[in-house]
């Protein structure tokens, strides 16, 4: 897809994050001054979507993931916490983090009012600012929730088996704010389908050579401030929630009612999934209606597929290929390069396009090895008599590149940012 959140740091000369310790490092200290004060509060932060960083780029890049949450943790609390109180990772295998906060046992007030307000504020402040976490590994902000537990020391007890209890306390309390925003999430997101609150901006494709501009891609937006508003974020959701064929139905009809009036022989560039085919609305005849009603034609049209998905759902991309096909349009492989498929299978898909992911272009111009990529890739298209688009443009020196490499196409924030057709949109 043409644009994504920028879930950058924000210092990118900060250097790596500081380890924070983990549990079983300082268990004896909790330990200690559990028994010296008397009352324990517990926040733990659960972090376990950031295991998919591990899984798709290894350990270096998962506990870099891990080292800058602990650092974001660390700041958003450092003008909260007593002295004693530590901050660490959680047990061996756990993508969590735990706050210990030690008071005496006559602080009645910091059980009541101060332990939700530390939550409150962790909360909060991971949602504003956990976005960066995981760049550049994640394509949307991962998913941190925060519960809280308590224990009060009974010396007939291991101080030990007080403070798992309530650790597991915290950990039941963060499993179910979990749970209650997914159930706001999705009422949230049912409501935005049903009511049709999707709408579309377009970003332009540009042809190196000249300048000019080729085609617009459609990019879904939801409620604009929402958490829902951007592409990443919806379409995760839907995902999550089982409303990923509805969405994308609505995001279709969004692309095509915003582009009315469309600029005479430019490309409308449309992101669908591959089971865009079942869906009754894209059949030839109501899809010919659809586009009459906005004054195209299936030629002016360019069924946008990620690599991912069409590589997930081989068949069904070929069957997209060849029905489309044979109604005039044209396809779009998206996302090319971004960890999912080789050249190889470039080639079996023939696509008319090829979308090359920001990846490849991003520093293209002062990165050889990325220049080759390039090559090799615009080498496949010429073989298939597909044509490039490098996404993602951001300077005038890659453009340059691109035009060097013979690249025909770009897209990127260098031609300005996505933006509505037509003022009523």
């Amino acid at each position: 897809m043409g644009d994504e959140a920028d879930l950058r740091p924000a210092s990118e000369s900060e250097g790596p994050a500081r380890r924070l310790p983990t549990l079983g490092e300082v268990l004896a200290r909790v330990s200690e001054q559990f028994t010296t004060e008397g009352f324990l509060g517990v926040l733990i932060v659960d972090a376990s979507s950031l295991a998919e960083i591990e899984e798709s780029f290894g350990d270096a890049a998962h506990r870099n993931a891990q080292n800058q949450l602990g650092q974001l943790i660390s700041e958003l609390l450092e003008e909260q916490l007593a002295i004693a109180d530590m901050i660490v990772s959680g047990e061996t295998g756990r993508d969590e983090f735990a706050v210990f906060l030690f008071r005496d046992t006559g602080e009645a007030e910091f059980y009541h009012l101060k332990l939700p307000a530390l939550t409150r504020v962790l909360t909060d402040g991971l949602a504003k600012r956990g976005g960066r976490i995981g760049y550049p590994h994640m394509r949307s902000a991962p998913a941190l929730h925060v519960g809280a537990g308590a224990a009060l020391r009974n010396p007939t007890i291991g101080a030990d088996t007080q403070i798992r209890s309530a650790l597991e306390e915290a950990r039941e309390h963060a499993y179910l704010n979990s749970r209650l925003e997914a159930r706001r999430r999705r009422h949230r997101l049912f409501e935005l389908v049903l009511e049709g609150r999707v709408r579309s901006v377009y970003e332009p494709i540009v042809e190196v050579s000249s300048n000019t501009v080729f085609g617009y891609e459609a990019l879904a937006r939801g409620p604009e401030g929402s958490e829902l508003y951007s592409p990443s974020a919806l379409f995760s959701t839907a995902c999550e929630e089982d409303l990923l064929f509805q969405l994308d139905c609505l995001c279709r009809r969004s692309g095509l009612d915003g582009a009315r009036d469309f600029p005479g022989g430019a490309k409308l560039f449309l992101n669908v999934r591959p089971t865009t085919i079942y869906d009754p609305a894209f059949r030839a005849e109501e899809i010919t209606r659809t586009l009459e009603a906005s004054r195209l034609s299936p030629s002016d049209v360019v069924f946008e597929i990620s690599e991912q998905e069409s590589i997930q759902n081989f068949a069904i991309f070929r069957e997209v290929r060849d029905y489309y096909g044979k109604l005039g349009f044209q396809i779009a492989l998206d996302d090319v390069g971004a960890g999912y498929a080789s050249l190889e299978a470039v080639m079996e898909l023939s696509p008319e396009f090829i979308k090359v992911d920001r990846a490849f272009v991003a520093g293209s111009d002062e990165d050889p090895a990325r220049q080759e990529l390039l090559r090799a890739l615009q080498s496949v298209s010429q073989q298939i008599g597909a044509r490039i688009i490098g996404e993602g443009l951001d300077t005038l020196e890659e453009l340059e590149t691109l035009g060097r490499l013979g690249i025909p196409f770009g897209q990127g924030w260098l031609f300005g940012k996505p933006t509505p057709l037509r003022s009523d949109v």
